[in-house]
């Protein structure tokens, strides 16, 4: 293990706006797959996964569901405002982000897109400030699946709709979701674990690799690149988890026979990882894995390419090593992979 003082500029590179995909392959399991478990990196498809795999091998997946979080209302005055729903409270208020010219006051109904109201109750403490507790006039869940809109990360680009900018498409309600999700909660999607489709699942079965699923709703402040230079200051948003009984079985049965424990996208890896760290099942976390991390459960990782300067490109840096994930990433530049949330995938194993 390196003794080296990362700093956030470490984990910057050189990307052409061109290679950040706007729209996914046409197939699921078409993308390709940069194999970056040898000394050399290996260009594959990524149907070329089984191949990777062992059998009894135990492939992880988050389950989570997008939900259509991005609302769009206006003020009692009449001043447009967007809210991005990122959680659904116990009490039935949701915490969000919104985007608006003016905050309104507190106590002030919001008249959203749709003929539904939102009461502004002040600030969520839980997010020190940055989110907005609100209740609306209805449940919140049948609101958003009536009236939201998928909530695309910033660098995908689509046209504007009516008075609404950066709006998803009937492609993006498909695409943008996995083929196994089930439990709503998510303002961005599982990005690794959308390759799959449901032939490559039958493929994996056949290959003798197992399966098993956790859910981390994952929140927006995974896109937020780390501002500070110094990798210790920045502050690491929460997300919910949890890990069923079967997982957990499924995870000890995989360590009896020897088989690898493999995280399907860095959301599976700090789900599994925060677990380790604290023997809950359920409940927040704020991991931050940067290089120096000891990694107690994954062995393997399928991942996408990530943003310049993120945790994620922290994360992924701790599991395989700085230097081979900064010179995997300059071949993925050089052989033109796509990258980010419509993007090609890596496959990588522990340094």
């Amino acid at each position: 293990m390196s003794d080296r003082i990362f700093t956030t500029s470490d984990f910057d590179f050189a990307l052409p706006p061109e290679l950040i995909a706007q729209h996914p392959a046409p197939e699921r399991s078409g993308s390709r797959l940069l194999d970056g478990s040898g000394s050399m990196p290996v260009d594959r498809a990524f149907r070329d996964l089984p191949a990777l795999l062992r059998k009894g091998d135990l492939l992880v997946f988050n389950d989570t569901q997008v939900v259509k979080a991005r609302l769009f209302g206006a003020k009692p005055s009449g001043g447009k405002l967007e809210l991005l729903i990122e959680r659904v409270l116990a009490d039935g208020s949701v915490a969000a982000h919104m985007k608006v010219s003016k905050k309104p006051a507190v106590d002030a109904r919001l008249r959203m897109a749709g003929g539904f109201e939102a009461e502004l109750l002040g600030r969520w403490p839980d997010a020190d400030g940055a989110l907005f507790q609100l209740r609306l006039s209805g449940d919140p869940y049948e609101l958003m699946a009536a009236h939201g809109h998928v909530p695309l990360p910033p660098y995908i680009e689509r046209p504007r709709s009516g008075d609404i900018a950066h709006a998803g498409t009937p492609e993006d309600e498909s695409r943008y979701q996995t083929v196994f999700a089930r439990h709503p909660g998510a303002v961005a999607a599982p990005t690794a674990a959308l390759h799959f489709d449901e032939a490559l699942l039958a493929a994996l079965d056949a290959h003798g690799v197992q399966r098993a699923f956790v859910t981390l709703h994952v929140g927006a402040g995974t896109f937020q690149p780390v501002k500070s230079e110094s990798i210790a200051e920045h502050v690491m948003h929460h997300e919910r988890y949890h890990l069923p009984p079967e997982t957990l079985a499924a995870i000890e049965a995989c360590r009896a026979r020897g088989g690898r424990v493999v995280a399907v996208g860095t959301t599976s890896v700090r789900t599994l990882e925060s677990w380790a760290q604290t023997g809950a099942a359920s409940g927040d976390t704020g991991i931050f894995i940067t290089p120096g991390f000891r990694f107690q459960v994954v062995d393997a990782l399928v991942t996408n390419f990530h943003l310049p300067r993120s945790t994620l490109m922290m994360l992924v840096s701790a599991f395989a090593g700085h230097g081979r994930v900064m010179a995997l990433y300059r071949h993925a530049v050089a052989r033109r992979y796509r990258f980010f949330s419509y993007g090609d995938a890596m496959w990588l194993t522990r340094a």
